[in-house]
């Protein structure tokens, strides 16, 4: 994917990340190229340090690592009969509150993730995820009920996603927040520290930005992972409405064209209520996963009338000769979590 020199070299107007970037090029005639630094060394054990510059491998985009969140992940994949019957029943899936409401065999193991900042230069290109990634969260409840906050070019990124970089540029990346929270020391490697700035904000935002769970499942060679994040509650005139962001990754992992199609969500509130959610495709797209880009991220959000809950469903998944399947979403909790209200603390 590199050259043997080991300069690594971002297209100017597109971007790499995709299973086969040289078909790629030839098709949108792309011949203009820009070195941006030398690849890394990928770490396989230990983390990567805060102001490390990076590529992600799936969407490709630059970015750096502001700082870790260890994550419980929960992935269905693993082959056990009495879980697989357990799967089967989609419209009645089992609980266990012990586990974050994945099912009692599904056992999490802890993995790293990063919070990160993305380049603004490489958002237009960034053609398979359907809008800018941002956090979004509601602040503390004794607001004006309207106010919205969102944090844009802000992700979060396993740690086999990552793709390390150096470069000589004392201001690499274009962000607002970039000079806020990183600050140029030479002879440093990575030569961006964090500033008091940084740590202040991670310490105020953390029931927002935190990153707790991840589930995955994968059917017929599609992979759904989850992400969901608590946003907040808001004080109604008979309850309170609680507040969820979650974020899905969508990635083909064979070798078949695919196109999302319809969406089924079942939504279970601590309440009491069932609700059933359909629709055509998802944030009103239809995305294709190709051998060319294999993955579509999205996010989205969900409200209820009780502290928690939990979700699960189906993709309609459609494949180029007409043979359509059901691709399960991993079952997921929604927990709220106790909120300070001086917790409100944006940049």
């Amino acid at each position: 994917m590199f050259p043997m020199s080991r300069t690594l070299t971002l297209f100017s107007r597109d971007l790499l990340g995709l299973r086969s970037p040289l078909s790629f090029v030839a098709q949108r005639k792309i011949s203009n190229l820009s070195e941006v630094g030398q690849l890394g060394t990928i770490k396989l054990q230990g983390n990567y340090d805060t102001g490390q510059m990076f590529l992600h491998k799936v969407f490709g985009y630059r970015g750096v690592i502001l700082f870790p969140w260890l994550a419980r992940v929960y992935d269905r994949d693993m082959p056990t009969n009495t879980r697989n019957r357990l799967l089967d029943d989609t419209e009645n899936p089992s609980f266990s509150s012990t586990l974050g409401g994945v099912g009692k065999e599904v056992k999490g193991r802890t993995h790293t993730y990063y919070q990160v900042l993305i380049d603004g230069r490489d958002t237009p290109y960034i053609t398979h995820r359907a809008q800018t990634e941002s956090v979004t969260f509601l602040g503390n409840h004794s607001e004006n009920t309207r106010n919205l906050y969102a944090i844009p070019g802000l992700d979060y990124v396993a740690h086999e996603d990552i793709l390390p970089y150096t470069t000589s540029e004392t201001n690499p990346l274009q962000h607002e927040l970039f000079d806020k929270f990183l600050m140029y020391q030479e002879g440093k490697e990575p030569p961006f520290v964090a500033q008091d700035t940084l740590r202040a904000w991670q310490e105020k935002n953390h029931p927002w930005l935190e990153l707790s769970d991840v589930h995955k499942e994968t059917t017929e060679n599609i992979r759904v992972t989850v992400i969901p994040f608590y946003m907040g509650f808001r004080e109604n005139q008979q309850n309170n409405v609680y507040w969820w962001r979650y974020c899905i990754r969508l990635e083909n992992l064979g070798e078949a064209t695919v196109q999302l199609r319809e969406r089924n969500w079942r939504i279970f509130s601590l309440s009491g209520t069932l609700e059933t959610v359909r629709g055509r495709g998802v944030v009103g797209q239809e995305p294709v996963l190709s051998r060319d880009q294999p993955a579509f991220q999205y996010s989205s959000h969900v409200s209820l009338q009780a502290p928690s809950g939990h979700m699960w469903g189906t993709f309609r998944m459609e494949r180029e000769d007409g043979y359509a399947f059901d691709c399960r979403i991993p079952p997921f909790s929604l927990e709220s979590k106790q909120e300070d209200p001086n917790d409100l603390f944006i940049t």
